[in-house]
Protein backbone atom coordinates (compact mmCIF):
# COMPACT_ATOMS: atom_id res chain seq x y z
CA UNK A 1 0.00 0.00 0.00
CA UNK A 2 1.00 3.15 -0.47
CA UNK A 3 -0.57 6.73 0.92
CA UNK A 4 -0.42 9.99 -0.71
CA UNK A 5 -0.89 13.20 0.48
CA UNK A 6 -1.93 16.39 -1.10
CA UNK A 7 -2.57 20.19 0.05
CA UNK A 8 -4.84 22.05 -1.98
CA UNK A 9 -5.48 25.89 -1.44
CA UNK A 10 -9.10 26.64 -0.41
CA UNK A 11 -10.26 30.72 -1.78
CA UNK A 12 -13.36 29.83 0.36
CA UNK A 13 -15.70 27.04 1.87
CA UNK A 14 -17.76 26.82 -1.95
CA UNK A 15 -14.42 26.89 -3.64
CA UNK A 16 -12.84 23.09 -4.22
CA UNK A 17 -11.77 23.78 -7.59
CA UNK A 18 -7.74 22.98 -6.72
CA UNK A 19 -8.98 19.15 -6.08
CA UNK A 20 -11.11 19.49 -9.19
CA UNK A 21 -8.03 20.45 -11.78
CA UNK A 22 -6.31 17.84 -9.82
CA UNK A 23 -8.76 15.05 -10.38
CA UNK A 24 -9.53 15.73 -13.79
CA UNK A 25 -5.22 16.27 -14.63
CA UNK A 26 -5.44 12.84 -13.57
CA UNK A 27 -3.11 13.60 -10.42
CA UNK A 28 -5.70 12.21 -7.70
CA UNK A 29 -7.85 9.33 -7.82
CA UNK A 30 -10.93 10.19 -6.33
CA UNK A 31 -12.26 6.81 -5.35
CA UNK A 32 -9.17 6.16 -3.43
CA UNK A 33 -9.27 9.53 -1.21
CA UNK A 34 -9.96 7.92 2.07
CA UNK A 35 -10.29 11.25 4.42
CA UNK A 36 -9.59 14.84 4.07
CA UNK A 37 -8.54 17.53 7.20
CA UNK A 38 -8.63 21.29 6.31
CA UNK A 39 -9.00 24.58 8.28
CA UNK A 40 -11.61 26.63 7.40
CA UNK A 41 -12.44 30.86 7.04
CA UNK A 42 -14.82 30.88 10.23
CA UNK A 43 -14.38 30.86 13.72
CA UNK A 44 -13.96 27.28 15.00
CA UNK A 45 -17.02 28.07 17.57
CA UNK A 46 -20.35 26.45 17.25
CA UNK A 47 -21.73 28.67 14.91
CA UNK A 48 -18.69 28.06 12.52
CA UNK A 49 -21.53 27.05 9.69
CA UNK A 50 -18.20 27.13 6.85
CA UNK A 51 -16.83 23.74 8.43
CA UNK A 52 -19.95 21.95 7.11
CA UNK A 53 -20.04 24.23 3.66
CA UNK A 54 -16.54 22.39 2.48
CA UNK A 55 -17.87 19.51 3.29
CA UNK A 56 -20.82 19.75 1.30
CA UNK A 57 -18.25 21.23 -1.53
CA UNK A 58 -16.46 18.53 -1.24
CA UNK A 59 -19.20 15.89 -1.27
CA UNK A 60 -21.18 17.24 -4.01
CA UNK A 61 -17.81 17.32 -6.10
CA UNK A 62 -16.81 13.66 -5.41
CA UNK A 63 -20.44 12.55 -6.04
CA UNK A 64 -19.81 14.06 -9.46
CA UNK A 65 -16.60 12.43 -10.25
CA UNK A 66 -17.03 9.06 -8.83
CA UNK A 67 -21.16 8.40 -9.08
CA UNK A 68 -21.00 7.64 -6.04
CA UNK A 69 -23.71 9.35 -3.65
CA UNK A 70 -23.29 11.98 -1.22
CA UNK A 71 -24.19 9.23 1.40
CA UNK A 72 -22.42 7.03 0.96
CA UNK A 73 -18.89 8.82 0.30
CA UNK A 74 -20.04 10.87 3.88
CA UNK A 75 -20.41 7.49 6.00
CA UNK A 76 -16.64 6.53 4.82
CA UNK A 77 -14.82 9.43 4.49
CA UNK A 78 -14.09 11.57 7.37
CA UNK A 79 -13.73 15.05 6.20
CA UNK A 80 -12.43 16.59 9.30
CA UNK A 81 -12.63 20.50 9.10
CA UNK A 82 -11.32 22.93 12.07
CA UNK A 83 -12.12 26.89 11.83
CA UNK A 84 -10.23 29.67 12.48
CA UNK A 85 -7.38 30.95 10.35
CA UNK A 86 -6.27 33.81 12.26
CA UNK A 87 -2.98 36.10 12.16
CA UNK A 88 -0.98 34.41 9.44
CA UNK A 89 -2.32 31.33 9.15
CA UNK A 90 -4.23 30.25 5.81
CA UNK A 91 -6.88 28.11 4.07
CA UNK A 92 -6.36 25.30 2.74
CA UNK A 93 -7.37 21.63 3.11
CA UNK A 94 -5.51 17.93 3.21
CA UNK A 95 -6.59 15.09 0.68
CA UNK A 96 -5.23 11.84 1.97
CA UNK A 97 -5.32 9.03 -0.63
CA UNK A 98 -4.47 4.97 -0.40
CA UNK A 99 -3.02 3.05 -3.62
CA UNK A 100 -2.19 -0.80 -4.54
CA UNK A 101 1.37 -0.82 -5.02
CA UNK A 102 3.54 -3.68 -6.11
CA UNK A 103 6.61 -2.71 -4.98
CA UNK A 104 7.96 -4.29 -2.28
CA UNK A 105 8.47 -1.53 0.24
CA UNK A 106 11.99 -1.63 1.82
CA UNK A 107 11.34 0.29 5.02
CA UNK A 108 8.01 1.41 6.87
CA UNK A 109 6.01 4.37 4.69
CA UNK A 110 3.24 6.72 6.08
CA UNK A 111 0.44 4.48 6.75
CA UNK A 112 -3.23 5.68 6.91
CA UNK A 113 -6.60 4.32 7.80
CA UNK A 114 -9.99 5.48 9.45
CA UNK A 115 -12.89 4.32 11.10
CA UNK A 116 -15.97 5.96 12.34
CA UNK A 117 -18.13 5.48 15.76
CA UNK A 118 -21.93 4.87 16.22
CA UNK A 119 -23.81 7.99 16.33
CA UNK A 120 -23.37 10.14 19.68
CA UNK A 121 -26.16 11.89 20.65
CA UNK A 122 -25.65 15.15 23.42
CA UNK A 123 -25.85 12.46 26.50
CA UNK A 124 -23.09 10.81 24.99
CA UNK A 125 -20.02 13.74 24.67
CA UNK A 126 -18.09 13.87 27.71
CA UNK A 127 -19.33 10.40 29.23
CA UNK A 128 -17.76 7.11 29.34
CA UNK A 129 -19.42 5.56 26.25
CA UNK A 130 -17.82 8.01 24.00
CA UNK A 131 -14.48 7.09 25.65
CA UNK A 132 -15.06 3.76 24.98
CA UNK A 133 -16.46 3.75 21.26
CA UNK A 134 -13.48 6.24 20.61
CA UNK A 135 -10.54 3.88 21.63
CA UNK A 136 -12.57 0.75 19.29
CA UNK A 137 -12.62 2.87 16.76
CA UNK A 138 -9.01 3.48 17.14
CA UNK A 139 -8.13 0.21 17.38
CA UNK A 140 -10.25 -0.54 14.17
CA UNK A 141 -8.30 2.07 12.34
CA UNK A 142 -4.82 0.83 13.55
CA UNK A 143 -5.87 -2.77 12.43
CA UNK A 144 -7.08 -1.59 9.35
CA UNK A 145 -3.20 0.50 8.45
CA UNK A 146 -1.85 -3.03 9.84
CA UNK A 147 -0.45 -1.01 12.26
CA UNK A 148 0.83 -2.90 15.22
CA UNK A 149 2.93 -1.10 17.77
CA UNK A 150 0.88 2.36 19.40
CA UNK A 151 4.88 3.28 19.27
CA UNK A 152 4.00 3.86 15.55
CA UNK A 153 1.26 5.90 15.68
CA UNK A 154 2.15 9.89 15.33
CA UNK A 155 -1.46 11.28 14.79
CA UNK A 156 -4.79 10.67 15.52
CA UNK A 157 -7.56 13.18 14.37
CA UNK A 158 -10.72 12.83 15.44
CA UNK A 159 -14.05 15.04 14.95
CA UNK A 160 -16.74 14.19 17.05
CA UNK A 161 -20.58 15.90 16.83
CA UNK A 162 -21.42 19.22 18.60
CA UNK A 163 -24.94 20.34 19.16
CA UNK A 164 -26.94 23.87 18.68
CA UNK A 165 -28.67 25.42 22.10
CA UNK A 166 -32.17 23.79 20.64
CA UNK A 167 -30.42 20.58 20.13
CA UNK A 168 -29.98 20.50 23.68
CA UNK A 169 -32.70 21.92 24.84
CA UNK A 170 -34.84 18.89 24.09
CA UNK A 171 -32.31 16.36 24.81
CA UNK A 172 -32.48 13.42 27.64
CA UNK A 173 -30.83 14.27 31.05
CA UNK A 174 -27.77 13.81 32.23
CA UNK A 175 -25.23 16.18 29.78
CA UNK A 176 -22.50 16.58 30.70
CA UNK A 177 -23.08 20.82 29.88
CA UNK A 178 -26.34 22.39 28.26
CA UNK A 179 -23.82 25.15 27.00
CA UNK A 180 -22.94 24.22 23.17
CA UNK A 181 -19.50 25.89 23.72
CA UNK A 182 -18.71 23.59 26.86
CA UNK A 183 -20.62 20.68 25.81
CA UNK A 184 -17.55 21.09 22.95
CA UNK A 185 -15.16 20.56 25.17
CA UNK A 186 -16.58 18.01 26.49
CA UNK A 187 -16.33 16.11 23.26
CA UNK A 188 -12.54 16.86 22.47
CA UNK A 189 -11.84 15.65 26.30
CA UNK A 190 -13.47 12.26 25.94
CA UNK A 191 -12.29 11.34 22.27
CA UNK A 192 -8.43 12.16 23.51
CA UNK A 193 -8.87 10.01 26.94
CA UNK A 194 -10.25 7.56 24.43
CA UNK A 195 -7.29 7.80 21.99
CA UNK A 196 -4.87 7.52 25.28
CA UNK A 197 -6.92 4.37 25.93
CA UNK A 198 -6.51 2.56 22.48
CA UNK A 199 -2.65 3.32 22.66
CA UNK A 200 -1.75 2.65 26.11
CA UNK A 201 -0.62 6.00 26.87
CA UNK A 202 -2.48 5.09 29.56
CA UNK A 203 -3.81 2.23 31.97
CA UNK A 204 -7.57 1.57 30.88
CA UNK A 205 -8.69 1.86 34.71
CA UNK A 206 -7.87 5.49 34.31
CA UNK A 207 -9.81 6.36 31.28
CA UNK A 208 -12.49 6.85 32.41
CA UNK A 209 -15.42 9.67 32.35
CA UNK A 210 -14.44 10.74 36.08
CA UNK A 211 -11.09 12.25 34.82
CA UNK A 212 -12.66 14.01 31.96
CA UNK A 213 -11.55 17.84 31.93
CA UNK A 214 -10.63 17.24 35.23
CA UNK A 215 -7.45 14.93 35.65
CA UNK A 216 -5.30 16.39 33.42
CA UNK A 217 -2.61 13.86 33.49
CA UNK A 218 -4.74 11.13 31.50
CA UNK A 219 -3.66 12.55 28.27
CA UNK A 220 -2.73 11.62 24.79
CA UNK A 221 0.74 13.05 22.78
CA UNK A 222 -1.00 11.90 19.55
CA UNK A 223 -4.80 13.21 19.97
CA UNK A 224 -5.94 16.20 17.90
CA UNK A 225 -10.04 16.91 18.81
CA UNK A 226 -12.22 18.62 17.38
CA UNK A 227 -16.23 19.29 17.88
CA UNK A 228 -18.51 20.28 15.74
CA UNK A 229 -22.16 20.36 14.21
CA UNK A 230 -21.42 19.03 10.80
CA UNK A 231 -20.82 15.62 12.00
CA UNK A 232 -23.18 12.79 14.22
CA UNK A 233 -20.34 10.74 15.24
CA UNK A 234 -16.46 10.23 15.74
CA UNK A 235 -14.51 10.33 13.00
CA UNK A 236 -11.05 8.89 13.29
CA UNK A 237 -8.04 9.00 11.36
CA UNK A 238 -4.93 7.31 12.36
CA UNK A 239 -1.98 8.31 10.53
CA UNK A 240 1.38 6.68 11.53
CA UNK A 241 4.17 4.32 9.94
CA UNK A 242 3.94 0.55 9.07
CA UNK A 243 5.80 -1.66 7.17
CA UNK A 244 3.36 -2.82 4.59
CA UNK A 245 3.45 1.08 3.10
CA UNK A 246 5.55 2.09 0.41
CA UNK A 247 6.23 5.75 -0.87
CA UNK A 248 8.30 8.86 0.16
CA UNK A 249 6.32 10.05 2.89
CA UNK A 250 6.96 9.82 6.48
CA UNK A 251 5.52 11.20 9.74
CA UNK A 252 7.25 12.55 13.33
CA UNK A 253 5.43 14.11 16.00
CA UNK A 254 6.40 15.99 19.63
CA UNK A 255 4.09 16.81 22.38
CA UNK A 256 4.61 20.84 22.96
CA UNK A 257 5.11 22.20 26.68
CA UNK A 258 3.52 25.16 26.13
CA UNK A 259 2.67 27.89 22.75
CA UNK A 260 6.35 28.59 22.73
CA UNK A 261 8.04 24.80 22.62
CA UNK A 262 9.80 25.95 19.20
CA UNK A 263 12.34 22.94 20.19
CA UNK A 264 9.07 20.52 19.80
CA UNK A 265 8.77 21.90 16.40
CA UNK A 266 12.56 21.00 15.92
CA UNK A 267 11.96 17.75 17.58
CA UNK A 268 9.29 17.04 15.09
CA UNK A 269 11.33 18.22 11.96
CA UNK A 270 13.82 16.24 12.91
CA UNK A 271 11.87 12.88 12.67
CA UNK A 272 11.62 13.38 9.01
CA UNK A 273 14.41 14.53 8.36
CA UNK A 274 14.36 18.30 8.32
CA UNK A 275 16.09 21.03 10.07
CA UNK A 276 14.75 24.84 10.75
CA UNK A 277 18.60 27.14 11.44
CA UNK A 278 16.64 29.00 12.49
CA UNK A 279 13.92 28.54 9.30
CA UNK A 280 13.30 26.11 7.01
CA UNK A 281 15.07 26.89 3.95
CA UNK A 282 12.45 26.97 1.05
CA UNK A 283 13.53 24.10 -0.71
CA UNK A 284 13.22 21.83 2.66
CA UNK A 285 9.66 23.72 3.45
CA UNK A 286 8.59 22.46 -0.15
CA UNK A 287 8.99 18.98 0.96
CA UNK A 288 5.92 19.69 3.80
CA UNK A 289 2.92 17.78 2.90
CA UNK A 290 1.17 18.83 5.90
CA UNK A 291 1.64 19.99 9.79
CA UNK A 292 -0.77 19.34 12.55
CA UNK A 293 -0.91 21.62 15.68
CA UNK A 294 -3.11 21.48 18.62
CA UNK A 295 -2.43 23.79 21.72
CA UNK A 296 -4.67 25.66 24.39
CA UNK A 297 -4.53 28.67 26.42
CA UNK A 298 -2.65 27.46 29.82
CA UNK A 299 -5.25 27.16 32.22
CA UNK A 300 -3.10 28.24 35.15
CA UNK A 301 -3.27 31.37 33.05
CA UNK A 302 0.81 31.87 32.62
CA UNK A 303 3.14 31.15 29.82
CA UNK A 304 6.59 30.30 31.92
CA UNK A 305 5.37 32.62 34.61
CA UNK A 306 4.57 35.19 33.44
CA UNK A 307 0.56 35.77 32.83
CA UNK A 308 -1.37 35.83 29.89
CA UNK A 309 -5.47 37.34 28.97
CA UNK A 310 -6.07 34.63 26.99
CA UNK A 311 -8.91 33.09 29.46
CA UNK A 312 -10.38 36.68 30.20
CA UNK A 313 -10.75 38.13 27.20
CA UNK A 314 -14.81 39.10 26.51
CA UNK A 315 -14.59 40.23 23.46
CA UNK A 316 -12.06 37.32 21.57
CA UNK A 317 -12.82 33.44 22.15
CA UNK A 318 -9.28 31.53 24.33
CA UNK A 319 -9.13 29.32 21.69
CA UNK A 320 -8.56 31.85 18.23
CA UNK A 321 -6.21 33.80 20.56
CA UNK A 322 -3.77 30.66 21.09
CA UNK A 323 -4.65 29.71 17.41
CA UNK A 324 -2.79 32.87 16.21
CA UNK A 325 -0.23 32.64 18.73
CA UNK A 326 0.37 29.01 17.97
CA UNK A 327 0.41 29.81 14.10
CA UNK A 328 3.00 32.73 14.23
CA UNK A 329 5.48 30.20 16.38
CA UNK A 330 5.35 27.75 14.02
CA UNK A 331 4.78 29.31 11.00
CA UNK A 332 7.93 31.55 11.31
CA UNK A 333 9.92 27.98 12.46
CA UNK A 334 8.77 26.03 9.14
CA UNK A 335 8.40 29.39 6.97
CA UNK A 336 4.70 27.67 5.45
CA UNK A 337 1.02 29.44 6.62
CA UNK A 338 -1.16 26.29 5.18
CA UNK A 339 -0.81 24.89 9.14
CA UNK A 340 -3.71 22.96 10.71
CA UNK A 341 -3.45 24.54 14.30
CA UNK A 342 -6.72 23.63 16.56
CA UNK A 343 -7.35 25.27 19.83
CA UNK A 344 -9.20 23.02 22.48
CA UNK A 345 -6.27 20.80 23.45
CA UNK A 346 -7.96 19.17 26.53
CA UNK A 347 -6.05 16.19 27.63
CA UNK A 348 -3.89 16.57 24.13
CA UNK A 349 -0.12 16.79 24.89
CA UNK A 350 0.85 18.27 28.24
CA UNK A 351 -1.81 20.59 29.79
CA UNK A 352 -0.93 24.18 28.79
CA UNK A 353 0.64 23.26 25.65
CA UNK A 354 -0.22 20.46 23.19
CA UNK A 355 1.64 18.86 20.23
CA UNK A 356 2.77 19.15 16.78
CA UNK A 357 3.24 16.70 13.88
CA UNK A 358 4.94 16.73 10.59
CA UNK A 359 4.50 14.77 7.11
CA UNK A 360 6.91 15.52 4.87
CA UNK A 361 8.68 14.04 1.99
CA UNK A 362 12.46 12.17 2.93
CA UNK A 363 15.24 12.80 1.05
Amino acid sequence: MRADVIRFDLPDPGDVSALAGAIDAGRVDPGRIVAIIGKTHGNGLVNDYTRGYLTQSLLKLLAARTGEAEAGLQARIPMVFSGGVEGVLSPHFIVFAVHDDEDAPTEPGLAVATAMTPPLGPEDLGRQRQIDLTAAAVEEAMARADIHSPDDVHFVQVKGPAFAQADLAGAADGLASDDPGKLMGFCRAASAIGVARALGEVPAAEANEAAVLRDFSVRSNVASCSAGLEVSCNEVIVIGMAPGWSGPLAIAHAPMADALDVAAVHHALAGVGLAAAPQLAAGDAARLRAVFVKGEAARSGLIRGRGHTMLNDGDIDQQRHIRAALGAVVAATLGETQLFVSGGAEHQGPAGGGLVAVIAERT
